[in-house]
């Protein structure tokens, strides 16, 4: 399964960024083999709209199966949700931390956005 956690930076031990389209990154950890990728999202950062489906359409191409946040957006939940990829949100701490919350089952997917549009 391939888990991307939003991120201020670069690895495992970077802080989750709480917010799903204007996360500076996406840390991609493979579950099974535990390689780890980088998705940059630094064009969302002061976009004016739109920051959540374009960071969606990111992390859809990156192929992942889940992303584990602290907050969604409806907009971005939708565009996640129609590529077939689970919204986990809730998340804090490290990267690290945030993938074994989730693999653990102290994080679960979520049923809809847990913020109001253009949330910042």
């Amino acid at each position: 399964m391939r888990i991307a956690v939003t991120s201020s930076g670069d690895g495992l031990d970077s802080a989750v960024d709480v917010r799903f389209g204007r996360a500076a990154k996406f840390v991609v950890v493979d579950s099974e083999s535990n390689a780890v990728e980088v998705v940059d999202n630094t064009q969302n950062l002061n976009a004016a709209q739109g920051a959540g489906i374009q960071a969606a359409q990111n992390v859809s191409e990156a192929k992942v199966d889940v992303v584990v946040t602290g907050h969604c957006g409806p907009n971005a939940y939708r565009a996640l949700n129609a590529a077939g990829i689970k919204v986990v949100n809730g998340a804090s701490g490290t990267v690290a931390q945030a993938v074994e919350d989730f693999k653990s089952g102290k994080l679960k997917a979520a049923d809809d956005a847990d913020v109001e549009g253009h949330w910042v």
